[in-house]
């Protein structure tokens, strides 16, 4: 599995014998994370799931990002996530996505064939148009869809006393010292509140750092939300950070024209 050069992306998923080869995993660039210092989410945000793929041992369905339904057909992940999944021999029509707050072997998967952002990778540093959809096979029952947002809602927000949450699935880090040692592989939902750094044309930087009462995102929870407060509206996808998932989240906003020019082929944007 490759990583995209032009930002250290998040891991796309972390079985639990790679764990331990996160750093030098991290210095090669691989595709993002889990959360750290943030709590086990159970169904308080059912709306966000697992993008799942063929690339466990012998073909077996394996935990790839996470993301979140927009719609009853529409799942939003990051392009980082399935960019990769050609090489490995993965056709568009070939991934799943569960909503299980755990992953599990008996996990409840549902079909569906994903697209990516067709300029994925090719804006530099400044913009990376990694953002991807999977189209599902059938209307997901039961699940009410999150909201995106309003274009521009970020540029018109006072954002500097403004919390985040972000919700994801993969590595867990609970300690604030040992570096990649404490990091540990959990594919549950977890989630964790955040605070607000710097807002770029194509980005949302957000605290992670506990020491200030925020947490974030890290190797596993890539294509997953950050939701503007408690709401339910995301406003940014996971995608990349620091090595040790301890200090910023570097997120893609999704109120911005390219953003936009893209979710509007798939959903009606407010």
């Amino acid at each position: 599995m490759g990583r995209r050069s032009i930002m250290p992306a998040r891991r796309l998923r972390a079985p639990a014998a790679a764990v331990a080869a996160i750093v030098v995993l991290a210095a090669i660039a691989a595709p993002a994370g889990a959360i750290t210092f943030g709590q086990l989410d159970g169904d308080r945000h059912p709306w966000v799931g697992a993008l799942v793929a063929p690339i466990g041992t012998g073909g077996a369905p394996d935990l790839v990002c996470s993301g979140t339904l927009i719609s009853p057909t529409v799942f939003l992940t990051a392009a980082h996530c399935t960019d990769f999944l050609p090489a490995l021999g993965v056709d568009p029509d070939e991934v799943w996505v569960t909503f299980d707050p755990s992953f599990t072997p008996a996990a409840t998967l549902l079909a569906g064939t994903y697209h990516q952002h067709p300029r994925y990778a090719t804006g530099g540093a400044s913009n990376t148009y990694d953002v991807a959809v999977v189209i599902l096979d059938s209307p997901v029952a039961g699940i009410e869809p999150a909201s995106l947002p309003a274009a521009g809602l970020l540029d018109r927000l006072g954002l500097k006393d403004q919390r985040f949450v972000a919700v994801g699935y993969g590595t867990v880090r609970d300690a604030k010292q040992k570096g990649q040692h404490s990091l540990t592989w959990d594919p549950q939902r977890r989630f964790v509140s955040q605070g607000f750094l710097a807002l770029r044309p194509a980005w949302l930087q957000l605290s992670m750092n506990p020491s200030t009462g925020s947490g974030g995102t890290c190797y596993g929870d890539s294509g997953g939300p950050h939701f503007l407060g408690t709401g339910k509206t995301v406003v940014a996808l996971t995608v990349t950070g620091d090595m040790f998932c301890r200090a910023t989240d570097t997120t893609w906003r999704l109120d911005t024209p390219w953003a936009r020019a893209f979710l509007g082929q798939f959903v009606v944007l407010p």
